[in-house]
């Protein structure tokens, strides 16, 4: 039997299946050597543990940040994973008649959560964010996907609590307005739960189309982003195409811990302090911010979706009035 194949039965039984319980790469190879039939330098054992690590059929994994190996976990089921892709709101989660209820709930529920979480976390952070949800209905056409954000982030340039109405500066307003440049900046966003080597491909890629008419977009996860060679292959993506990809760092457990989704945007200072101190921020890629907005396929979204419209109206009223203030559905 070639090393290859050895490593592939026996890896699973000594890798530690949580990665901050990673082995080192020396432990793993003392530890391969009680059952390995062969001599295999260690040389030979490091270069296929960094190998196989890239592989995503294979049982090992690299951590992001470290140095150990850890046992990469099966592909996600088609609800947790692929269905996931159907967006936040996920109506079309009740087409799927064959699977548990149960499961259909919870999912829903962490997904929620995660949206209450990004949302208030922007908030506090001073990026307006304003959500799509018609555009994910349970009769909306499965095309959305690749044409509408969950959100979209609104950057004003002007200072003061991000709490509270903010005040654009009159003449810097003005400045821009006669230069023809907008006095924001908007990124669309792509929510994920869980990051995965069998999926990031079409959760960037979605996150891609999704933000062509915006000035940059940025694909953000709950679960931390632990395997090396999913964060190196989201990073080169990220060069190519510039999409930012961030990490809330929210496992599916730290999710089902969180508040209800109503409990947290509604939540007090101090409670809001104590959800946010639960995330681990970690920005994988930062997003690369266009100039300037596309302004026939933002006028053509218009046409076909009354929450574009009501994102331009919003817009124009905050520029009118000369404040930036958070958005609020009539």
């Amino acid at each position: 039997m070639s090393l290859r194949n050895q490593l592939s039965d026996i890896l699973p039984t000594l890798l530690p299946g949580n990665p901050a319980d990673s082995i080192k790469g020396t432990e793993l190879i003392r530890l391969t050597r009680l059952q390995l039939t062969g001599n295999y330098s260690d040389a030979s054992l490091r270069y296929h543990f960094s190998i196989m690590s890239c592989d995503p059929g294979s049982p090992i994994a690299k951590v992001e940040k470290g140095q150990g190996y850890y046992r990469r976990s099966a592909p996600l089921p088609a609800l947790s994973g692929a269905q996931e892709l159907l967006a936040l709101t996920q109506g079309r989660l009740d087409d799927l008649t064959t699977a548990d209820q149960d499961m259909v709930d919870e999912t829903m529920l962490r997904i929620r959560k995660f949206r209450a979480v990004v949302t208030r976390y922007f908030e506090i952070n001073g990026r307006f964010p304003f959500a799509f949800r018609q555009a994910f209905g349970k009769d909306a056409p499965i095309s959305n996907l690749w044409k509408y954000p969950e959100l979209v982030l609104v950057d004003w340039e002007t200072g003061g609590s991000p709490d509270e109405e903010m005040s654009l500066d009159e003449t810097m307003l003005s400045f821009k307005q006669r230069l023809g440049i907008a006095p924001f900046k908007l990124h669309a966003a792509r929510l994920r739960i869980q990051p995965s080597l069998q999926t990031y491909r079409e959760d960037f890629f979605q996150t891609l189309a999704v933000s062509m008419w915006a000035q940059g977009g940025e694909l953000v996860y709950a679960a931390p982003i632990e395997d090396e060679a999913l964060a190196d292959s989201l990073r080169r993506l990220s060069a190519s195409f510039g999409v930012g990809v961030t990490s809330f760092g929210l496992t599916p457990e730290a999710l089902d811990d969180l508040p209800r989704p109503a409990n947290i945007l509604n939540a007090h200072p101090r409670e809001t302090e104590a959800i946010m101190a639960k995330l681990d921020i970690n920005r994988i890629a930062a997003p690369r911010t266009r100039p300037h907005l596309d302004w026939a396929a933002l006028s053509s979204m218009r046409n076909e979706s009354e929450e574009a419209e009501k994102l331009v109206l919003w817009l124009t009223r905050c520029i009118d009035e000369r404040r930036a203030e958070a958005f609020k559905d009539e």
